[in-house]
């Protein structure tokens, strides 16, 4: 497995692993599926603001998964800030792929020389939350039932890193 910057090839694969997500998860709070002109217009924006967006490949170059960031909020006092998203196929799910791909995001986040990156996971995801704190995530908010999706109402949690100084992800562990 190898992980490079994704290329417009790619997008047909991000949007089956993005669609099943909002299909099957609660990663993703859209109800509905979207097409692949979706995908292509995140991609052009992503690729607009330089935004890296990253894609986990087999040795048949297959997409196993994606991750990438984007701007936190749309205000200039925010643009140090970025809030990122990783997605994984479903039968490569606990393969170790979310790990290395966050720690290549994170990596490209303090090479744009952003301070803090922002995760929204929803509460009921212990592995995402876990693998966060791994990273050197911690909680800094509790958001209860501000979301629904298949007939429940979903809590968010809200994690932070601090890009300088550096946390677990710059100092050695598992890097590229």
């Amino acid at each position: 497995m190898t992980l490079r910057d994704a290329q417009p090839g790619d997008l047909p694969a991000i949007l089956e692993i993005y669609n099943d997500a909002v299909r099957h998860t609660t990663a993703i709070w859209n109800d509905d599926p979207v097409d692949l002109a979706n995908r292509q217009s995140w991609f052009a924006a992503r690729q607009a603001q330089a935004y890296p967006i990253l894609v986990a490949v087999d040795a048949t170059d297959r997409v196993l998964g994606y991750a990438s960031f984007g701007d936190w909020r749309p205000f200039q006092g925010f643009r140090h800030t970025v809030e990122h998203s990783v997605y994984i196929q479903a039968d490569q799910r606990g393969q170790g792929l979310g790990p290395r791909l966050m720690r290549a995001l994170i990596e490209r986040a303090r090479q744009a020389d952003k301070h803090v990156m922002v995760a929204a996971i929803e509460s009921g995801n212990l592995a995402s939350i876990r693998l966060h704190h791994q990273l050197g995530f911690q909680v800094t908010g509790q958001m209860p039932q501000v979301g629904r999706k298949f007939d429940r109402w979903l809590d968010l949690t809200f994690m932070q890193l601090l890009l300088e100084p550096a946390g677990p992800a710059a100092n050695g562990l598992d890097r590229e």
